[in-house]
């Protein structure tokens, strides 16, 4: 008889661990995601990744960077270069109005005789020096109480996988990361940060899909307090055709945030894909509008030949580039550095 409970008390465990299974990832799987490798996983103590290589800026910028090296490459500064070198601004996603400043700069404070390489060393100037203008690092973490980051930008944008990247940077850095699935009206979206969470070795806070945002964010706060983590990295969704909707919900989730921690959110990083040009700026004056935007993370660099996109961003809203995509890998997702990027995008231009 005792064999008999043994096997139904069996049956019973295996029952409930399918269930769990089932209740973890409902629905059909989340998309794959090519940027680990079965096997490399990130490990909590496994290390930082590593140091930023120019060489990765570099060739992320090469499509950016060929429109110039032909401009750049003449003999003389003649009215078809200025209006080539304007074509190439614009081609880059510069925007109209910087590309007029930018001319009208170059005009100004060049010789007569100057030469199209002289442009480019004066170019190269005034673009560093709007871009090393902006703060790019990151806002130092609390004395007390968990680094809150809210994470926002419009489905598409590589929103999810970037949290996922920045979690296993950060992981790998030492610190103990907490991610809160807030983006719950997009369907999918609270597997996919499931599947991230695991790839990097970090806890996920997450409810039901269609659940509030707020209540999200107030659990993963409540966990983050009971777990000792001191990262807390919020998702949250963004849907431009309900603008009224997503500016209440974003206030709201930025009130709860801010009555579970003092100070908090202490980054709201806007998730813009690089690839969209103009149409990136646009985003970013909504978000910035209706979420504060500390810092924006430009991914898909490397799949563009817009990547001035970068100076038009920090030069129309006055937010600075933080983070910046330069491949698939995780550690292709790395800390903006101004002068390495205007070294990529100038470089071997003449």
């Amino acid at each position: 008889m005792s064999w008999i409970l043994v096997l139904v008390a069996v049956a019973l465990v295996l029952g409930v661990l399918v269930s769990l299974r089932r209740w973890r990832l409902p629905g059909s799987a989340a998309p794959p995601l090519p940027d680990l490798a079965p096997g490399e996983a990130l490990r909590r103590g496994a290390g930082p990744p590593p140091p930023q290589e120019q060489g990765g800026l570099r060739a992320a910028m090469a499509r950016t960077r060929e429109a110039f090296r032909a401009v750049f490459g003449r003999s003389a500064l003649d009215e078809a270069t200025w209006a080539d070198l304007e074509e190439a601004l614009l081609r880059a996603d510069v925007g109209a109005t910087m590309t007029a400043t930018l001319l009208a700069e170059l005009r100004a404070q060049l010789p007569s005789d100057a030469t199209p390489a002289d442009a480019r060393v004066l170019l190269r100037a005034r673009v560093a020096e709007r871009l090393n203008a902006l703060p790019t690092a990151m806002a130092p973490r609390p004395a007390e109480g968990p680094f809150v980051v809210l994470v926002v930008g419009v489905n598409g944008s590589g929103k999810t996988t970037s949290i996922g990247k920045l979690a296993a940077r950060w992981t790998g850095e030492g610190h103990r990361v907490v991610l809160g699935a807030a983006d719950t009206f997009r369907a999918g979206a609270i597997d996919q940060l499931r599947v991230w969470a695991e790839r990097a070795g970090v806890d996920i806070v997450a409810h039901q899909e269609g659940a509030d945002p707020g209540a999200v964010c107030h659990d993963t706060l409540q966990a983050a307090r009971a777990r000792g983590h001191d990262t807390v990295l919020c998702d949250t969704a963004g849907r431009l055709q309900a603008h009224r909707q997503l500016m209440d919900e974003l206030a709201k989730v930025r009130r709860v945030l801010g009555k579970g921690v003092p100070g908090a959110p202490h980054e709201v990083l806007l998730v813009l894909d690089a690839t969209m040009g103009q149409n990136a700026l646009s985003q970013a004056r909504l978000f910035q509008e209706v979420a504060g935007v500390t810092g924006i993370v430009l991914t898909k660099l490397d799949g563009t030949a817009r990547g001035g996109v970068v100076l038009a961003i920090a030069a129309e809203t006055g937010v600075p580039v933080k983070w910046v995509g330069v491949g698939e890998r995780v550690e292709d997702l790395r800390p903006f550095d101004a002068s390495a990027f205007v070294e990529a995008w100038f470089a071997d231009a003449g």
